[in-house]
């Protein structure tokens, strides 16, 4: 008798109490598997309604009913995040199941990533955004299905959006940088990584109109000119900024952007027209850098690295010069006493 009442105590006071101090600490996977241990620790679990905001459904299978039926639940009526990376077997009748059944829940969603979902198409788009008002980061990484019409879907039923990635969609066009940049004049964080369509036309709708964009990331994309690259530098606020393969970049371009003065992360991997000059300007104007990589291009020489250890050496901590076969080669203790605060020397192989 004393052993149950001595365990009925137990669960009733200490198990909160660790739960209260550990919860927040736990995957959300563990926490669920936590859910089916007791009625105690279920009826603590649920007590707590911050553990519920997210619903991480990350590579699993059968993602897309996991999906409908998480959200059916009671506890997950107010989640602000949910991740389906890689989720498998996610499709637009999903999403459509969310809109007719489950609309309620999404209200208060703030963040969705469907990254490497591929069978998501704009079908799919327009009925997930219309359930979520306040969306403010959508990510969508590696779909080729996604064409402008489902921009047009997101900016008609997203109004917040400030974190947009798009990488890998290479069927948006230019029509869906308009989109973007006369819906979203806020918007701070913007992912094209191989966006193949897209043109300078696109990009200086964003330049000239997302004045707030603080990363730009445009990794892999070869076919903007220098016009455009010169208009990066009406971006006062950026502070990341992935130029990785633009072949079009000369240091006319580069010059220009060392006036984005508080630039921290620069990668300027094989752009191959660039040299001393350009990297000077932004040893010169860019004060503040953190990362540079200058992997591959052939055309710089030891001045540009002394330029920069003149200007950066107190805040660079990651810098690749390798393939840079106008550098001197030099050891890790004669690149800290240039730079002494570096820790990563090389960030491609």
């Amino acid at each position: 008798m004393e052993e149950a009442e001595a365990e009925r105590t137990w669960n009733r006071e200490t198990i909160p109490k660790v739960l209260r101090i550990v919860s927040t600490r736990l995957p959300q996977r563990d926490l669920i598997s936590l859910l089916l241990v007791s009625p105690w620790l279920h009826r603590t679990l649920l007590s707590y309604p911050s553990l519920w905001l997210v619903l991480d459904l990350c590579e699993m299978g059968n993602a897309g009913n996991r999906l409908v039926a998480a959200i059916s639940l009671p506890r997950y009526h107010h989640v602000k995040q949910i991740k389906l990376e890689f989720a498998q077997d996610i499709e637009d009748k999903h999403l459509e199941l969310l809109k007719s059944k489950c609309s309620d829940s999404l209200q208060n969603l703030e963040s969705l990533n469907l990254n490497g979902c591929q069978k998501i198409s704009d079908k799919g788009i327009e009925a997930i955004t219309s359930a979520c008002p306040i969306l403010k980061i959508f990510t969508i990484y590696w779909n080729v299905r996604i064409t402008d019409m489902g921009m047009e879907h997101l900016v008609k039923n997203c109004k917040h959006v400030t974190d947009l990635n798009l990488s890998g969609c290479k069927n948006i066009s230019d029509k869906s940088l308009q989109l973007v940049a006369e819906n979203y004049p806020k918007l701070e964080s913007l992912n094209l990584t191989r966006c193949i369509k897209l043109t300078d036309h696109g990009l200086l709708q964003i330049v000239f109109k997302c004045s707030f964009l603080q990363s730009l990331n445009l990794y892999a994309l070869s076919g903007f000119t220098d016009e455009a690259y010169k208009k990066i530098s009406l971006l006062a606020h950026l502070k990341f900024l992935d130029l990785c393969g633009a072949q079009n970049l000369s240091d006319e371009g580069l010059s220009c952007m060392a006036k984005c003065a508080n630039l921290v992360s620069l990668n300027l991997t094989w752009c191959v027209r660039v040299t001393d000059a350009g990297v000077i300007a932004i040893a010169q104007g860019c004060t503040s850098l953190e990362f540079l990589s200058l992997f591959g291009i052939i055309g710089v020489t030891d001045e540009c690295l002394e330029a920069l250890s003149r200007s950066c050496s107190n805040t660079i901590t990651t810098l690749d010069v390798n393939g840079c076969i106008g550098i001197k080669r030099r050891s890790r203790d004669e690149l800290l006493h240039l730079f002494p605060y570096l820790k990563c020397f090389k960030v491609h192989s």
